[in-house]
């Protein structure tokens, strides 16, 4: 049985050598990795408990186990980082790293039975208990990273926390301008700028409107928060760590960038065969 948020053959042709990278004994997975992270998209689209899986992607448990290890040891960040760059050369951008990216975060309400590790009172006034989710997009809307954090965390240390986490993905060396928002304090912003040698500049408006309006460029992140919100799994923050939330985040963030590739298949196949 096949489902819509299934692999294509072309998707998984440019996923697999990131999730079936070869280890020092040998081949580590078996025959249904693909099998498996089917089945980790199907609970991010649907949001379903981990018990009640569709029996065609396997045990629950086998799903279970590689979505941990993956979280932990930033595979979901290394598949983003090769999808975002073949999303950037069929959009025909003219390099696979950007040199501009936008930052900012979302707040999401913590569920009941989740986050006993890390949710916190965060937002306006401290009223929402939940995590922060941090997201940063080049100028074609795509995230290129993503981040949770505790609710309560500054966004001077959200920005650094997501500067230094794509840094580690090598997808800064072209990267020359920074937008983010007016949480973020000037003298902030001007550590940073001389911290990781580019300019971060804070954007917003004056004076404060009932509406909301566009600021050139940032209102792409926005764009990604909210298409980010349709995964069910993010609905609210169900997790117990951040490392799982950040990996429930980073599987959201790829099938998003998924279902754009989707609309560009005959740039996608020529990805492929140059590769």
């Amino acid at each position: 049985m096949s489902y819509g948020s299934d692999l294509t053959d072309e998707q998984w042709a440019l996923l697999e050598p990131v999730f079936n990278a070869p280890g020092k004994r040998g081949p580590k997975h078996g025959p249904d990795l693909r099998r498996v992270v089917d089945g980790m998209l199907y609970i991010s689209h649907t949001g379903c408990q981990w018990r009640f899986l569709p029996e065609s992607f396997g045990p629950w448990t086998r799903v279970w186990s590689q979505f941990r290890r993956w979280s932990r040891n930033g595979t979901w960040a290394r598949a983003l980082t090769v999808l975002h760059q073949v999303a950037r050369e069929a959009e025909g951008r003219a390099a696979a790293t950007p040199s501009m990216v936008v930052i900012d975060t979302h707040l999401a309400r913590g569920a009941s039975n989740g986050g006993v590790t890390f949710h916190d009172r965060g937002g306006a006034y401290g009223r929402t208990k939940g995590a922060k989710r941090v997201v940063a997009v080049d100028v074609t809307g795509l995230p290129v990273g993503a981040l949770v954090v505790p609710a309560s965390t500054h966004e001077n240390r959200t920005s650094e926390l997501m500067l230094e986490h794509l840094g580690g993905q090598d997808v800064t060396g072209r990267l020359e301008l920074v937008l983010v928002d007016r949480g973020v304090t000037a003298s902030a912003a001007r550590d940073l700028s001389r911290a990781h040698g580019v300019e971060v500049r804070r954007v917003g408006w004056d004076d404060k409107q009932p509406v909301f309006r566009p600021i050139r460029h940032a209102w792409r992140v926005e764009v990604a928060h909210g298409r980010l919100g349709r995964a069910r799994r993010l609905a609210k923050s169900f997790e117990n760590t951040t490392i799982s939330a950040t990996g429930w985040l980073q599987v959201a963030c790829i099938a998003t960038t998924l279902r754009h590739l989707s609309a560009h298949t005959d740039e996608l196949g020529q990805v492929l065969t140059s590769a």
